[in-house]
Order: C-alpha cells, then sequence, then structure tokens
C-alpha cells in the first residue's frame, strides 16, 4: 500500500503532545509530516526534527510575508543541517482575507516569490545550506516558477480530475525523484459518506469564497458549479452555496467516507500523479486527534 502524507498542525496547550504524534506518524510508515500555516509551521518543523529520525517533514506553507527572507534562511538553514536533510521549505503568499487581517499590503505574487527565493539564496551564503524549497501553487504561471526556481510544488485542495494537467506545467522537473509533487487534500473517514461530505464541504466553503480558487476550479472544468457558487455567496444564500459544491466536484477536491474508500481515493491521487498525497485530517465525532487516529487506524 503506498502510503500518504500527513498534514500536523500544533495547538496551543497540546504542543508537546503533537510531537509525540509526529513520532507515531514515523513508527507507523507515513512517508512524510506536513505543517499548514496556522501557527508557526517553522517553529514546529524544528522541534520535529528532533523527535523523529528518518521520516521527511516540511511546511506546506509558510507565507513569504510573515517573515523577513534573510531570517527564515537562517532558521531553514538549521532545520536542513539538524535534521540531515529531511526537511523541505514549503513557501506561499497565502490569501487576501489573511493579508487583510494582519495589514499586510503584498505585491504581485510571481515577482514576490522570485524575490524571496534570491534573497534567501543569498543569505544562504553566511548562514549555510538550504533545503529544497517547495512554492505553494495553484495555476499555470506558478507552477512554472516552481520548476524553474524551486525544488518543488505543493497545491492545497486540488480537483484530481485536472491534476494531471497541472503538473504538466513543471515539464521535466515533474519526473526527477528529487522534484516534490504534493496536493493537501481534507480528508474525513467514516462510514456515512454523507456525513463526511457534509464536513469536507464546511472545510471548503472558506476556499470557495476566493475569486483564485474559484478561478481554479473553473479552469479545472467545474464552471457551472463555481459559477453557481459565486451568485450564492453574493446572495448571501448558504442553502444555495451547499448545492453549489456538487459531489462530483467535491469527491475530486477531498477524500471521504469508509477507510477503504479513502485508501482507495490516495491511491488514485497517486496515479493522477501526486507523488506525496498529504491528508488533512478533520472528524465527524472530534478535533485533530480524534481525526489523527482514524487516519491511524484506516492505514494500519
Amino acid at each position: 500500500m503506498n502510503m500518504p502524507a500527513i498534514s500536523l498542525a500544533a495547538v496551543r496547550g497540546r504542543r508537546e503532545h503533537t510531537l509525540d504524534i509526529a513520532a507515531e506518524i514515523e513508527r507507523r510508515g507515513f512517508s512524510g509530516i506536513y505543517c499548514p500555516s496556522m501557527g508557526d509551521p517553522v517553529a514546529l518543523c524544528q522541534s520535529i526534527a528532533h523527535v523523529t529520525n528518518e521520516i521527511p517533514f516540511g511546511t506546506a506553507v509558510q507565507p513569504i510575508y510573515f517573515r523577513n527572507p534573510v531570517d527564515l534562511a537562517s532558521t531553514a538553514a538549521f532545520i536542513h543541517e539538524l535534521s540531515g536533510g529531511r526537511f523541505w521549505l514549503g513557501i506561499g503568499v497565502t490569501h487576501g482575507p489573511v493579508h487583510r487581517r494582519l495589514g499586510i499590503s503584498p505585491g504581485k505574487p510571481l515577482s514576490d516569490i522570485a524575490d524571496y527565493v534570491a534573497s534567501m539564496e543569498s543569505a544562504a551564503r553566511q548562514h549555510g545550506e538550504l533545503p529544497p524549497i517547495v512554492l505553494a501553487a495553484l495555476r499555470q504561471r506558478m507552477t512554472e516558477l516552481a520548476a524553474e526556481i524551486g525544488s518543488g510544488a505543493v497545491w492545497a485542495n486540488a480537483s484530481r480530475n485536472d491534476f494531471a494537467n497541472s503538473v504538466s506545467h513543471l515539464g521535466q522537473a515533474a519526473h526527477s525523484d528529487e522534484f516534490f509533487v504534493g496536493n493537501m487534500i481534507p480528508t474525513v473517514i467514516d462510514e456515512d459518506r454523507a456525513a463526511g461530505a457534509v464536513r469536507n464541504r464546511k472545510t471548503l466553503a472558506g476556499y470557495v469564497a476566493l475569486e483564485n480558487y474559484r478561478n481554479y476550479w473553473r479552469q479545472a472544468g467545474w464552471i457551472e458549479e463555481m459559477n453557481a457558487a459565486e451568485q450564492a455567496i453574493a446572495d448571501g444564500d448558504a442553502e444555495a452555496l451547499n448545492r453549489a459544491m456538487t459531489d462530483d466536484w467535491l469527491s475530486n477536491a477531498t477524500l471521504y467516507g469508509s477507510a477503504g474508500e479513502v485508501r482507495d481515493g490516495v491511491q488514485a491521487w497517486f496515479d493522477a500523479g501526486c507523488k506525496t498525497p498529504i491528508l488533512v485530517p478533520s472528524s465527524t465525532s472530534g478535533g485533530q486527534l480524534k481525526a489523527l487516529e482514524e487516519v491511524f487506524d484506516a492505514f494500519a
């Protein structure tokens, strides 16, 4: 069985237990641990380096506007050396609502990312070798940039029906064993498939509200769904928004259902060209810890 990677976040009050979970993820043979932007993913990765021995791990994603590139280069080089080269640094621009909440005025994503990576590489002359840098991608131009200046690309909530097309924009880089190709996939394991769908719709509702994601899903072929979602958002109609998030669309962007259905879904992602499917667990009956237990049981 091809094993996926796991998304892991540290919540206030449970940070030490999160490190115990990281060690358990390694023990159970999952293919990686990747930390989302909530909290401090770089700090969590630094601690994961101490409690694991072999498993690859990294950020997915560290927003570039949150940290000076020279500062991040120093920390990233430290974790890279400390971990024996197991650390992957995923960086991205994050989303408009986050920028507005924090009072950040971003520039142009492509040039900002390129300048940021160049600054990190310059700082590496002082701080030491950098880990492989992975760019958070969604549409064609950022994907092409990942192949040009990075060592990988990571998506979040990508659509499986169009993923091979997304990967094609990486060109020959995608065929290298050393190039990272990953996707963060909202995942719910529940014998009640309908309940799992409800949970994943709640997870993706915030992304559907973002214009760049709607445009991505339109490009992937979900034109009617995204047009309906856009109208529902404009009308403030929550029921219409749920109807717009159809089962077909949801099944391509997320995983849900029984353990067997989720395992089959993971294999389908491998078959679609995703080298590292990253499960983002949630549960119909508990929080992150319960969701992780359900994933552990499914892949035991």
